[in-house]
């Protein structure tokens, strides 16, 4: 039998494998989208013919492909062309300034979006714009997205709502009005995120074309941060499989540079039996291949067991029929053997979760399916060992990073300690992987969730874990590659630089290992390769790098700037005041003071607008 023919060697690179019997190796060879060979040169380079593309990595920085296990990538990929990110741009008149560059380049009737990936403690200033934005924009529409707490429109964004003093509150939000009962452009959740996502939902959408061409430029902003796999967790308004056609049609003409598994998300309260029984019936878990497949259910499995995570709110409460209803879900997707995965924020939610998943383990037995929770920032060492027995998992994301300072404020330093504990996670055997939760919550950046695990701190610089709570550099990228198999049953397949694995790695910027903690974050690859294919490449790899077309339309932010902003160099704070004629009765000029301030629910009403707070009054 004839050996195979290799297509590609890598050499002279510092590769960290994740393969704990063969942790470091300086040349690797691929062939037929998979390793073949790991070591050195001597034990390679003979298996090289004329045909095989060598390349000479420089003694750079080597590691597995990053695995996102939580990321809404096909609601995202929708509509990346039309937004304006703001991801960790570091003062708010720089953002401000792209504000208005993208302002004055949009058409009518179209927006300018930017949806969520930051936070206000982020910028030198530490607060959010306030009537900024009308001055920037008076005749287009603009709509900011800050986490999940709030939405900042313009005047033009309010009347392409249709937003008026007519307009009721809907259940959990607050549309914030003046003292003359006109909306002031401020939304809140209160804490459901519903009055946000809906109002977005209001905006022109990309046809056909361009969100094909949208879905394209997102995969190439993840191959840049070294990413080459992705869980996605659902969504609201994601309908399946109506949303999906895009992904699916780029998989068919084999386009994909990312490996997407994708859990089903119920849409409606009140159906969730009904999408999961349909669902049950038509899909199988792991239909399809390495580059799409089917992965279970979740993350909302039923309306009733939504926690939301704005900690500027108090916890909410579980709904009196939360256990009944989850337990009519899980016991279809435990007789089908579909794997699930639960968003819970609070230890609260896990309680009631475990109690169902312990009843209907006890009727069809867990074992082998792979179930999880998402978040879990304040579950206890009690249900870490009940998830333990029954099997179960934790994913975790950086979204304390965005929101510590939140937490802090509601809840206190000792509190934050734990938020997630994820290091005790790991030591009390419970599965555990990381992610993002991006793009409207976090941001997409692989590297600003490693620094987080590994540092403890936030974007706006606040530690929030003692040192018992961290976990090494090592550690952490083991928890973006090798762990996060376990939540799309691909253990074995991909997740280490290993011979029969899929040959998907990142060549590094700058030695992982070696530089500094603050420089983690401005980490991206120079040299993205999946299933042995070169998807990306910059620097002295760009020539290899794949031609992509111009984002569509040519109005779109994608081909103005650079995604995700990282800091290369020195980089001069412009520093801004509020900008404003107004002076609010309780902060004055200082709004960034109202931003910060948690404010009790009952008080909300009360402290935005009218004989309150006047931050945010069009």
């Amino acid at each position: 039998m004839s050996s195979p023919r290799i297509q590609m060697i890598l050499r002279n690179g510092q590769f960290t494998t994740m393969d704990r019997q063969n942790p470091h190796a300086a040349t690797v060879a691929i062939s037929d989208g998979h390793f073949i060979a790991v070591g050195n040169d001597d034990s390679v380079m003979h298996l090289a013919d004329s045909s095989t593309q060598v390349i000479d990595l420089n003694r750079r920085r080597v590691i597995p492909g990053l695995i996102d296990s939580h990321l809404h990538f096909i609601r995202g990929e929708l509509n990346y062309n039309m937004e304006l990110r703001w991801d960790n741009i570091p003062s708010l008149a720089d953002a401000m300034h792209r504000l208005k560059e993208q302002v004055a380049r949009t058409p009518a009737p179209q927006w300018v979006r930017i949806v969520g990936g930051f936070t206000e403690m982020q910028f030198v200033e530490k607060r959010l714009p306030t009537l900024e934005i009308n001055a920037v924009a008076p005749d287009t529409p603009v709509f900011i997205l800050h986490l999940y707490d709030r939405a900042l429109l313009n005047r033009a964004a309010l009347r392409a709502c249709g937003y008026d003093r007519d307009t009721p509150n809907p259940p959990g939000g607050l549309i914030a009005k003046d003292i003359r009962g006109e909306p002031t452009g401020l939304l809140l959740a209160e804490p459901n995120a519903l009055i946000l996502y809906s109002a977005l939902a209001r905006g022109p959408k990309l046809p056909y074309d361009y969100q094909i061409n949208s879905t394209r430029h997102f995969m190439r902003e993840m191959n840049r941060l070294g990413v080459t796999s992705v869980i996605d967790a659902g969504g609201g308004y994601q309908n399946y499989p109506h949303d999906y056609k895009i992904i699916e049609d780029l998989h068919k003409a084999d386009e994909l540079t990312l490996r997407i598994a994708y859990n089903l998300f119920t849409q409606k309260a009140g159906e969730e039996i009904a999408d999961f029984s349909k669902w049950t019936k038509i899909l199988k878990p792991g239909d399809g291949d390495g580059y799409y497949r089917h992965n279970g259910a979740g993350e909302m499995l039923v309306f009733s067991a939504a926690d939301f995570e704005d900690f500027r709110m108090p916890h909410p409460d579980m709904a009196s029929g939360m256990e009944n209803d989850l337990e009519a879900v899980v016991r279809i997707l435990a007789s089908n053997r579909w794997p699930f995965r639960l968003h819970a924020t609070y230890n609260e939610t896990i309680s009631h979760a475990l109690n169902v998943f312990e009843k209907v383990n006890r009727d069809i037995s867990f074992d082998g399916m792979h179930w999880f929770f998402d978040h879990a920032e304040t579950v206890t060492d009690i249900n870490l060992e009940r998830i333990a027995k029954l099997g179960g998992g934790i994913a975790i994301q950086h979204r304390m990073a965005y929101q510590g300072e939140y937490f802090v404020q509601r809840y206190g330093h000792k509190a934050a300690e734990r938020t997630p504990p994820y290091r005790r996670i790991l030591e009390m055997g419970v599965n555990v992987g990381a992610g993002t939760d991006a793009t409207r919550v976090a941001s997409y950046d692989p590297w600003n969730a490693l620094y987080w695990l590994i540092t403890g701190r936030t974007l706006g610089g606040l530690s929030l874990y003692p040192k018992t709570n961290l976990i090494s550099r090592e550690t952490a990228l083991r928890l973006y590659t090798q762990a996060n198999t376990w939540f799309s049953n691909e253990e074995g397949v991909k997740g280490q630089i290993k011979t029969g694995q899929y040959a998907d790695l990142a060549v590094l910027s700058a030695d992982y290992f070696r530089i500094p903690e603050d420089e983690i974050r401005n980490l991206v690859s120079v040299l993205t390769i999946v299933g042995g294919r070169i998807v990306y490449g910059n620097d002295e790899f760009n020539a290899l790098s794949p031609s992509l077309p111009p984002a569509m339309p040519d109005w779109s932010p994608a081909n103005y700037f650079s995604g995700y902003f990282k800091k290369t160099a020195a980089h001069s704070f412009a520093q801004a005041t509020c900008g404003c004629g107004i002076s609010c009765s309780v902060h004055g000029h200082v709004h960034g003071r109202a931003y910060q301030a948690a404010v009790d629910a009952d008080d909300q009403h009360g402290f935005w607008g009218v004989l309150g707070c006047s931050c945010w009054t069009a």
